[in-house]
């Protein structure tokens, strides 16, 4: 297996920062331009963050840092001794299943961050039709604004989500889809707004016939010409026809900026500078519609002397289906996936089941959508059967949410037939009895790195150059398929739940707490998708 590593950049904080590898052999490599590296053989664990070039020698200071490394997603170093690749570390695998395991809710929610950042507002431009008009390219682009802004709330960043939806018939689509946004609010006011456009307007040619609803064009190309060949706007910009729809889509976004509410419902603030400089908007388009809200963005700057600074592009790579023809839209979408799993199930006309029949084929189109990155192609295969036995969708994640809360329902209902005892204390458990190393792997791939990839999924690269952004939207749906396959693995590999008797307690216990770890990062991660736990399938 080959070696991977994980970078602690020069001025981080190791109790913060470090997060360790997922094998028991460890070696630590010093570098000019990071602190250290690690370098993990045996489990693969992704591509490391940089590779420094080598020093010959690792500071002592260094040493007894790692030695000393403590905080969530940290192991407990047993011992660090030099090597001629750098420094060996050994972990006591009791230690750290007691460290963690012991502390569940540390791991298995978001790190607090350290400061407050930059207040976000959302916009997601798709949301301003109904829904048989919405394409799939820009259901993707709805679902990763819904993403992106649970994860940023996790997160305790201050979110504001643009626009408020209008159409009488998309609340009751995106409920189903599980989708959180705001409904219909006051039209913002668009009086200074047009005012200023009348001023700007270019003199209309005598054989152009304005639309209705249209004001007239106003000119954007010095402003692409000052803000845009640099840093990603199209050259082919030159004016946008200003109208009535359109003032009133900058004013909802103006009054988003300027008067931002405290969410008291969530104990979320505004940052202390709550002007126009301390905000960032991001528009997540599809991308069919980024050349249009590349007009909107200039048209802003040009109507609007507070509009912010800092404006993002996220643009969501198109979505091709296979066999199927191009003008299939969301609902239609929706309603394939919904009769592809009543059809999979024998159960179909349970009224018990109805619940589940409402949140697999979300689970199912969540997954599909997400779990690739935002800006790549997309290939839907719309003719797959829904299946639990499938290792890559979301109803098999859903299928795995489910086994476990089985595994603790049959635990409950023995304990209170007197087959088993009640839970004991955690602090009392003997850890050092989880010797296979399914569990050592569940830890270390499940529970560990959970708080880092929530953090790397909510980093948005504010004060990057240039127009567009990236997103890690895919991370958490990638995340939640690898623990459900380990899982999946070590389910069918190992009996929990075994002979009631006494000198099988402990390690039933213990791995039992394993399991609680594993479900309560399980359903975090649910969460940051709007899906709920089932407590069956």
């Amino acid at each position: 297996m080959r070696s991977t590593g994980l970078i602690l950049p020069r001025g981080s904080n190791p109790d913060r920062d470090l997060v360790p590898g997922k094998a028991t052999t460890t070696h630590i490599v010093w570098g000019p331009r990071c602190a250290l590296r690690l370098e993990v053989t045996g489990v693969d664990v992704g591509e490391p963050r940089r590779w420094p070039s080598l020093e010959p020698e690792v500071p002592e200071r260094v040493v007894h840092a790692i030695v000393g490394l403590q905080g969530p997603g940290v192991a407990p170093v047993l011992s660090c001794a030099p090597t001629p690749a750098g420094l060996a570390l050994r972990l006591r695998r009791s230690a750290v299943f007691e460290r963690v395991l012991g502390s569940v809710a540390a791991y298995a929610a978001p790190t607090a961050p350290a400061a407050l950042g930059p207040r976000v507002v959302l916009h997601c431009p798709a949301l301003r039709g109904s829904p048989c008009a919405l394409r799939l390219s820009q259901l993707r682009a709805v679902l990763v604004a819904d993403h992106l802004a649970r994860v940023l709330h996790a997160h305790r960043v201050s979110v504001r989500l643009v626009p408020a939806v209008r159409d009488p018939h998309m609340p009751t689509f995106l409920q189903q889809l599980r989708v959180d946004w705001p409904a219909a609010s006051e039209r913002a006011a668009t009086e200074a707004l047009r005012s200023r456009a009348l001023a700007e307007l270019t003199p209309a040619r005598n054989t152009e016939a304005l639309p209705p609803g249209a004001l007239g064009r106003v000119c954007l190309k010095e402003l692409v010409d000052e803000r845009g060949r640099t840093t990603g706007y199209d050259p082919n910009l030159d004016s946008c026809l200003v109208t009535e729809d359109l003032l009133a889509v900058l004013a909802e976004l103006q009054q988003a900026v300027q008067d931002w509410a405290e969410d008291s419902s969530l104990g979320l603030a505004a940052a202390p500078d709550a002007g126009a400089d301390s905000c960032m908007v991001v528009h997540v388009v599809s991308c069919e519609e980024e050349f249009q809200q590349q007009k909107l963005d200039l048209l802003w700057w040009k109507l609007d002397d507070q509009a912010p600074l800092r404006q993002k592009h996220l643009v969501c790579g198109p979505v091709k289906v296979a066999g199927a023809p191009g003008t299939l839209t969301a609902p239609e979408y929706y309603e394939l996936r919904h009769a592809q799993v009543c059809k999979a199930s024998a159960l179909k006309h349970d009224p018990a089941w109805m619940e589940i029949f409402r949140v697999l084929p979300v689970a199912t189109i969540k997954f599909e959508m997400l779990s690739t990155a935002p800006q790549s192609q997309l290939l839907l295969a719309l003719a797959d059967s829904i299946s639990t036995k499938g290792t890559k969708s979301g109803t098999f994640v859903m299928y795995n949410c489910a086994r476990l809360a089985t595994l603790f329902e049959s635990y409950k209902c023995s304990m209170e037939q007197g087959l088993y005892p009640t839970f004991p204390p955690v602090s009392s458990l003997d850890f050092s009895l989880l010797h296979d190393e399914g569990e050592w792997l569940l830890l270390f791939n499940s529970v560990l790195p959970f708080p880092d990839l929530l953090s790397q999924t909510a980093a948005l690269p504010c004060t990057a150059p240039g127009l567009h952004i990236t997103a890690r939207t895919e991370m958490v749906c990638k995340f939640l398929v690898q623990l459900s396959m380990d899982f999946s693995s070590y389910y069918n590999r190992v009996h929990i739940l075994g002979e009631p008797r006494p000198h099988l307690f402990g390690q039933m216990f213990a791995r039992l707490q394993l399991l609680r770890a594993v479900r309560e990062v399980l359903h975090t991660g649910l969460a940051m998708l709007g899906l709920p736990p089932l407590s069956h399938i």
